[in-house]
Parts: C-alpha cells; structure tokens; sequence
C-alpha cells in the first residue's frame, strides 16, 4: 500500500498546478484523473480559458 501526503483529484489546469506546486515544496503528492492528462477539459479548450 502507498501513503501520500496529499492527493489530487482531477487533471485539469487548477489540479496539475495544484500538484506541482505541492510537490515543489516537498509534499509527496499523488494526482488522480479519469482521463490522460493532456486530455482534461482544460488541455482540449478550444476558445482558450478567460480569466
């Protein structure tokens, strides 16, 4: 069985960043998608994303 510090529901553009800076800071993260990264809803946006 594996432990994690924290994990990350959700592959998307606000999941990964969340991810990425957990693991910059030393947490041991484990990111769960229901699809391949690169095919979140974020990465497949067709007009961009406004913020």
């Amino acid at each position: 069985m594996r432990f994690h510090d924290v994990i990350v529901v959700g592959g998307g553009r606000a999941g990964m960043r969340a991810a990425i800076e957990a693991a910059a800071g030393g947490i041991d993260v484990a990111l769960l998608s229901k699809v391949h990264p690169l095919r979140s809803h974020s990465g497949a946006a067709q007009g961009g994303i406004n913020a």
